[in-house]
């Protein structure tokens, strides 16, 4: 059976890949979708040679890298795909036959959450306080990824699981809703796939799900990364212990003195917990959440950067660790496609080719109830993202470009 192409919109006429020219700011489950999981066809699976590019998507499905050769590729993605748990993440937020199904022919749209549930698995009360869209346009050469304030005011759906009858809150309690009564992560990540399907419009090719806990070990699995901090901050969350870094609440415990993690301004190298504890820091900053999703943003970028430069992908050894941390930092769902199709499809982006874009120009946009509104510009980008127009918006817009590079 031939693979779909016709339920999504084509790629690029010849002659325009639909890539943002580099432009350089000035300044610093599987499971169907939908009711019964039927109605997609299946796809045809193709044969790639070994030494095909590999794309592997971390911090949050997106480490994206290629232009590696890999021995045995397949038998790797493969072992990746036995280590990484497999949910349903998507429910009836899915993309429906009419907007492509499980089709990888056209552009991609992917939902990344992060959690912080250091000490527990299927929480119940958990809110995903990282909430970024990856959007990878038809022409399969270029990603972008937009973060969503998580004060955003949103109608949560109703949920007789839940016991929700539905209403409006912080967007980043739709995860915490749709964990309740046993739903776990999995109806946590569900509730805000159809949170911002009804919000945005735009339905999912995939989505991933990231234990701040555990993302620390991916990122020690490629060394350290490189992370130019833009404003001086004292660390709310670790301090140093006899030269050891703590977390404050078992720091505490010691007795001894606490010295406050300050990370000074300027580019540098950063081991995991640095670098996650850098992008996690948000009530010291200057524009507070905005700033965290640049400096998240960031991170997946200079991760994105560091495993296509040291041999990564192309030491057996060093895959392994990376892919034994991204089997207990990540819950993943394709689509009902599988990983290799998934991973493959996305071979010709790279680190160089991940733009980071931002929402109401990085700045709160209060909407006089203690939470904000995403302005207009915000919704145009949106529309752009499930039109597949992102890149010409970005051209005719450039505000929307992160700061951060």
């Amino acid at each position: 059976m031939s693979v779909q192409t016709s339920r999504r919109p084509h790629s690029p006429a010849p002659g325009s890949s639909g890539r943002v020219p580099p432009v350089i700011p000035t300044q610093p489950g599987p499971g169907g979708r939908g009711p019964g999981g039927g109605g997609k066809k299946k796809r045809t699976k193709r044969k790639d040679p070994l030494w095909a590019k590999l794309t592997l998507a971390l911090g949050a499905i997106l480490m994206v890298t290629s232009g590696v050769a890999i021995v045995g590729s397949k038998a790797v993605i493969g072992q990746a795909t036995s280590n990484i748990a497999q949910r349903n993440l998507l429910g009836d937020a899915g993309k429906t036959d009419a907007e492509g199904g499980a089709s990888l022919e056209g552009p991609i749209d992917m939902l990344l959450l992060g959690v912080d549930a250091r000490a527990r698995w299927a929480a119940d009360d958990v809110r995903s306080d990282s909430i970024i869209i990856l959007h990878i346009p038809a022409s399969h050469d270029q990603a972008y990824l937009i973060s969503i304030p998580r004060d955003t005011e949103a109608h949560i759906p109703a949920s007789e699981k839940a016991g929700w009858k539905g209403g409006t809150d912080k967007i980043n309690a739709a995860f915490q809703v749709g964990a309740r009564n046993g739903g776990g992560w999995e109806g946590g990540a569900q509730m805000m796939a159809r949170t911002i399907k009804g919000m945005t419009g735009i339905s999912f090719d995939g989505a991933a799900i990231i234990n701040f806990g555990g993302f620390k070990n991916v990122i020690d699995a490629i060394g350290t990364v490189r992370i130019c901090v833009t404003e001086e901050v004292s660390s709310l969350h670790m301090s140093m212990v006899d030269g050891k870094p703590m977390w404050n609440a078992d720091a505490k415990k010691t007795g001894k003195t606490m010295r406050p993690v300050t990370y000074k301004k300027g580019c540098q190298e950063m081991e995991g917990w640095q670098a996650l504890d850098y992008s996690r820091q948000r009530k010291t900053l200057r524009n507070g959440d905005y700033d965290r999703q640049q400096n998240q943003q960031q991170l997946i970028k200079a991760m994105a950067k560091k495993a296509s430069q040291n041999g990564t992908l192309s030491n057996p050894l060093k895959l392994n660790a990376l892919i034994k941390a991204a089997g207990k930092a990540f819950v993943l769902d394709t689509g009902g496609t599988s990983i290799d199709d998934f991973i493959f499809t996305m071979k010709g982006v790279t680190g160089n080719d991940l733009v980071t874009l931002r929402t109401n120009g990085g700045t709160f946009n209060g909407n006089g109830n203690n939470r904000e509104a995403l302005n207009q510009l915000s919704m145009d980008m949106f529309q752009a993202v499930k039109d597949d127009k992102l890149a010409e918006f970005v051209v005719n817009n450039p505000s929307v470009l992160s700061t951060r590079k």
